[in-house]
């Protein structure tokens, strides 16, 4: 070590003195460097001095050098001799030189390290080409994928001198993968592709120029490599370079499949797990999910709708609207192994899209071994899937199938559970209403909801007439359904169905050629018909009809099955509603006839009674009047005398018409029918009436009104004359101030048939409401000398004439007695 001190600028002195590279260097930075140098390294001084002297070490030795420097600082011994160092230069290319170092002290305190470098220039070039392709080779292990590999690759060459490029393999012949033209002698890669040997090329030239070197690995690949030390010696070096590539595609390519599969295990779980959730995903949200693991951006399904098992558009998204999704979807199609789109498939998918898609897969749904459907990717133009994608998407649509069964095995389920509640409230409904109108109303709602129809319309079997009549339908054409009526022997759907007793469907109205009742289609607007039978015990009740106004409608099976079913339950219901019926009409009409006997008994009691009374009363009273004309005779009577004559002849007449009445009302008559003017009849009885009620000492006005061209009308004469007179003397008596009595008659449609109704109307107080019911019983009166039997005459008469009568009255407004005569009975002779 020399003692002399040396200040920066005598440093720089002496550097520069020197022809070989020197620099000084304190505390681990370059102080001083000469221009030989600055020259080597390839940069500027300014780049060089005052930054770290490690900076200037290949990085493989800069660790070592670390440590090694700051034991010299702190005292070590330097090393005799020379060291050879790896120098990286701005070309990029690492230069050895051979380095011996000494010390040196600054004039401030404190010393450094003074650096003499020789380039080792004589060192032969293919040293140092063998050990950049060494250095690269050693670089591949970090590369983590084939792309990554293949450009660590071409950069080592180009590094070690070197012209590179990569072709591949496309089955037909090689292609470049920078997309550049191929060398004008590719076929020799051809034959190094073959025969696994470096092949070299140039024959224009004395030695060789370039050579193709089979690169092994998954993918057949060829590297063309270009350069001055190409040589076949060489080979041997290149060769072993191709293979270190080879192996490391293999092993990237080995452990992204491996990501690649431990990704698409992730994928297919998250799925699988987004499949099984309690509420089953929507088709959408599905397509959502597999667009976004494909990175892929539109996605579609279609689905095979039964009968011609189609394939139809079920869902999309990343489309602008149905007509666009299957507009695109329809470019690619698909077989039963799925498919990749072609370079062809580009140009069209881009052009019907606007540029925005261009690359596709497809997969097809299977199910039992049957295509149910297909499930399709796209991504924008450059962006093409691989066999990678299409085994997932592959993957994917077995869980699509999955999904879709839980939804339908949901969708059954919720169905039939809906169907057996429908088909409870059905039971329930018809189980607690016995009466058939309203069993039929409700189940032809019931049935339109549970078949999922338009329409339903309920036919009854009339056996005695062979026909069948409308007896109910759905709301919408209910009340004129009510006036079908179709004959048994007809050619329609329903008289076919009542005929063969079994179930008819015309899926397509439009296309059938008849079978159905044409002019009932066109009015309801029916384009699809099911006919089903109703029967009970073999016995036909009915026929059910239902329709779909929507459209043409295949009526499967199952729904078939389930209609039958339905009716089955709606004929028992009818026919126990039948049967209650019968049984309520069996006891009305028991009911009747025993209250018919007991009145019969009663009247035949009473008659004999009556027949009683009226001998022993009746004898007694013809003494009394002949005493009494006797005394008036014999006498002249005056004063009280005279009056007491008067009320003692007055309460035997009186007593006398309460006999009379009770014989009419107990004698059995049988009337003698005659057709009669009822205009005579009327005026007869109204001029009775006014000369028994009073009604010519007080201002009573009797208003007559009938209906002009009334018919004779069948009737005992005297018996109806009776009957009204009684009417309307109580209508007269009911008016003591006066008022007006209205006798109308006309013609009245009455249960069914053709009917004479004549009103007498009254001004008087009214009948109060709790005693309209009574007015017809025998001796119920509210008259103070009433016998309380005119009424129930009147109301005898008119049975006796298998007419009726009925009372309504409005409590001071008045009372209105109605009587009904059928115009039509068999006449009877006296």
């Amino acid at each position: 070590m020399s003692t002399k001190r040396y200040s920066e600028a005598e440093l720089r002195v002496l550097v520069d003195t020197f022809r070989n590279p020197m620099l000084a260097v304190v505390e681990g930075r370059v102080l001083v460097a000469n221009d030989a140098y600055v020259a080597l390294l390839g940069l500027q001084r300014a780049q060089v001095e005052g930054r770290s002297v490690m900076d200037f070490i290949q990085p493989e030795d800069r660790s070592r050098m670390v440590e090694r420097y700051w034991r010299v600082e702190a005292g070590a011994p330097l090393h005799e001799g020379s060291q050879l160092f790896q120098v990286p230069c701005a070309d990029g290319v690492a230069r050895e030189v051979a380095v011996t170092a000494s010390r040196f002290v600054l004039v401030r305190g404190g010393g450094g390290l003074l650096l003499n470098c020789v380039p080792m220039e004589n060192r032969p070039p293919e040293m140092s080409v063998a050990e950049r392709l060494v250095e690269t080779s050693a670089g591949l292990v970090s590369a983590h994928s084939e792309n990554a590999v293949r450009r660590v690759a071409l950069k080592g060459l180009e590094a070690a001198g070197f012209r590179a490029r990569l072709l591949r393999w496309e089955g037909e012949g090689l292609l470049a993968r920078d997309g550049a033209p191929l060398p004008e002698d590719a076929r020799l890669g051809l034959e190094s592709l073959a025969d696994g040997r470096p092949v070299f090329g140039g024959s224009d030239q004395a030695a060789p120029t370039h050579v193709y070197l089979p690169v092994g690995g998954p993918q057949a690949e060829v590297l063309w490599v270009e350069g001055h030390w190409v040589a076949p010696h060489h080979g041997s070096v290149l060769m072993l370079f191709a293979k270190v590539v080879g192996a490391a595609l293999a092993d990237a390519r080995v452990q992204a499949e491996s990501a690649r599969s431990r990704w698409e295990m992730e994928a297919v779980a998250q799925m699988a797990r987004f499949v099984a959730q309690p509420s089953p995903p929507t088709q959408e949200d599905f397509l959502e999910r597999v667009a976004s693991l494909l990175q892929a951006d539109a996605a579609a399904l279609h689905l095979s709708t039964p009968p011609e098992a189609t394939l139809s558009l079920s869902s999309h998204v990343g489309f602008q609207d149905a007509a666009d999704a299957r507009r695109l979807t329809g470019v690619l199609s698909c077989g039963a192994e799925g498919v990749l789109s072609s370079s062809a498939d580009e140009a069209p998918l881009a052009e019907q899209s606007s540029g925005r898609l261009g690359a596709g897969a497809a997969v097809c749904l299977m199910r039992g071994g049957e295509v149910c459907g297909r499930l399709q990717v796209l991504r924008a133009p450059g962006r093409p899937f691989d066999e990678r994608d299409l085994r997932l998407l592959g993957t994917l649509s077995e869980l699509l199938v999955t999904l879709l069964e839980q939804r339908r095995l949901r969708a059954e389920s919720s169905r039939q559970l809906a169907e057996t509640r429908l088909l409870l409230d059905l039971a329930r409904t018809t189980s607690g209403v016995l009466e058939t109108s309203s069993i039929l109303d409700v189940a032809a709602d019931f049935l339109v909801r549970l078949l999922d129809v338009s329409n339903c319309y309920i036919l009854l079997y009339d056996e005695s007439a062979r026909l069948l009549r409308g007896a109910a339908a759905s709301i919408a054409h209910r009340d004129y359904f009510r006036t079908v009526v179709l004959p048994l022997h007809g050619d329609g759907l329903a008289a076919r169905v009542a005929r063969e007793r079994r179930p008819i469907a015309v899926e397509d109205v439009s296309a059938a050629d008849g079978g159905f009742n044409p002019e009932l289609a066109h009015r309801f607007d029916e384009k699809a018909l099911l006919a089903l039978p109703l029967t009970s015990r073999e016995e036909l009740i009915g026929v059910v009809v239902v329709d779909d106004t929507r459209g043409p409608r295949a009526f499967g099976p199952e729904l078939i099955e389930l209609a039958e079913a339905t009716c089955g339950q709606l004929a028992l219901s009818i026919a126990n509603a039948r049967l209650y019926e019968s049984l309520w009409a069996s006891y009305a009409e028991l009911a009747a006839t025993r209250a018919e006997m007991v009145k019969r008994e009663r009247l035949a009691a009473l008659g004999e009674l009556s027949a009683i009374v009226a001998h022993e009363v009746r004898n007694p009273l013809g003494v009394i009047f002949n005493a009494v004309a006797s005394l008036r005779r014999l006498l002249v009577p005056g004063g009280d005398a005279a009056m007491l004559l008067d009320i003692l002849g007055e309460e035997s007449d009186r007593l006398n018409r309460i006999v009379g009445d009770l014989l009419d009302y107990t004698r059995p008559r049988d009337p003698v029918l005659q057709q009669e003017d009822l205009g005579r009849v009327l005026q007869d009885s109204l001029e009775a009436a006014r000369m028994q009620g009073g009604g010519a000492d007080r201002s009573i006005r009797i208003q007559s009104d009938v209906e002009p061209g009334l018919p004779p009308v069948p009737m005992d004469r005297r018996l109806i004359r009776q009957a009204l007179v009684n009417v309307a003397v109580n209508a007269i008596q009911s008016m003591p101030q006066g008022g007006l009595v209205q006798v109308r008659a006309r013609r009245e449609a009455h249960a069914g048939r053709e009917q004479l109704r004549i009103d007498v109307v009254d001004q008087g107080p009214g009948i109060p409401a709790e005693l309209l019911h009574r007015v017809f019983e025998p001796f119920f009166t509210t008259k103070a000398q009433g016998t309380g039997l005119g009424l129930a005459v009147v109301r005898r008469i008119l049975e006796e004439h298998r007419g009726e009568i009925a009372v309504d009255s409005i409590p001071g407004r008045g009372t209105t007695f109605t009587f009904r005569l059928p115009f039509s009975q068999p006449p009877s002779f006296p």
